[in-house]
């Protein structure tokens, strides 16, 4: 039987065998500034090769291309293409410019689509580390390496998103507000801080007997809650669901309403109920507002709890990644209070 002891998460032997999890956490936003500076050279030399005219179109190539597009679609002037998929689309040219995220370089798919984009004659913008697969494939004399070493998605993707902003066909991205909104959850949620001032270990003692229903509002908070889900999936074993508010609904509307005066020790008791937590970038949008009522609505009718992680990081991308070290911070701490007898 697996249950929760949260005293583990002020117990200093039991973090110390997390120690190196949550280390990896703590610098996340010393990865971004590292990427950054690394890469500064390379972005300035990818600017001054397009600056002559803006691209027909911009394709995000690769696995890792989701993050870009959810950041992207709202904002980019020119047509916008996500390709998580092998190979390019059918139509793309010399008109056009690719970008391809390969934070550990290793991948076949990508690398055989950044070789197809430099064949084509396209402009190849490529964030991978030096020496790759990824990096190989794409010499060609329109290709520009950002180079990267750290394996961090983020931290890629804060590097490809700096060069796209400064060829104005990406939104304001500045890694020095992403390090500083990382480097604000990492105090928050720091170890040394006990359960009564630190985020991330009231909201996994929240989580100690439920199942999580993760949502965001905006397409880059929608993109967190997956990305929390998983976190907590994989972290827990348990069952954890992200969607949109119409697709979560059905899941609150189905928990039974709370009975105060239910026997602990019944043979359902076991059965855990779901906790809404609503990841909340400050997106003012009317919509997201009414889909934010209907869900916490629905959650007071059903006595279904629900716990809200803010942020108050300057930018999209910032907000986007205080919102996910907090969600992963929560899974690590769940992780170390799970036990089993």
């Amino acid at each position: 039987m697996t249950w929760f002891d949260e005293s583990r998460l002020d117990d200093e032997i039991a973090l110390g065998s997390a120690d190196l999890r949550l280390r990896t956490l703590a610098e996340s936003g010393a990865r971004v500034r590292r990427e950054a500076g690394a890469a500064s050279a390379a972005i300035a030399e990818a600017v001054a090769r397009a600056s002559d005219a803006r691209p027909r179109a911009v394709i995000a190539a690769g696995p890792d291309s989701r993050l870009l597009r959810a950041v992207l679609e709202p904002w980019c002037p020119v047509p916008f293409v996500a390709w998580p998929s092998a190979g390019l689309p059918g139509w793309t040219g010399s008109l056009d410019l690719v970008v391809v995220l390969a934070p550990d370089g290793s991948d076949s798919g990508t690398a055989s689509a950044v070789a197809e984009a430099a064949r084509r004659g396209c402009q190849v913008v490529v964030a991978c580390p030096e020496e790759s697969s990824v990096a190989q494939h794409a010499a060609g004399r329109w290709t520009t390496i950002l180079p990267t070493s750290t394996g961090d998605q983020l931290a890629t993707a804060v590097v490809m998103l700096s060069f796209l902003h400064q060829v104005d066909v990406g939104p304001p991205s500045d890694p020095d507000a992403v390090a500083e909104a990382l480097d604000d959850v990492a105090i928050a949620c720091s170890p040394q801080r006990d359960i009564s001032i630190n985020p991330a270990k009231m909201l996994a003692i929240a989580l100690a007997d439920a199942s999580p229903v993760v949502w965001g509002g905006s397409v880059l908070a929608a993109r967190a809650a997956r990305r929390v889900a998983e976190s907590i999936r994989r972290t827990s074993g348990r069952t954890a669901v992200a969607g949109d508010a119409e697709h979560l609904l059905p899941v609150i509307e189905a928990a039974r309403p709370r009975n105060v005066f239910a026997d602990p020790y019944a043979e359902d008791s076991g059965q855990r109920r779901p906790v809404l937590i609503v990841l909340d970038d400050g997106a003012e949008d009317p919509a997201i507002r009414e889909q934010r009522g209907r869900l916490e609505d629905a959650a007071d009718a059903r006595g279904v709890r629900v716990e809200t992680v803010t942020t108050e990081a300057d930018g999209e991308v910032a907000r986007y990644a205080s919102l996910l070290l907090n969600g992963t911070y929560t899974a690590e701490y769940l992780r170390l209070g799970l036990v089993e007898d």
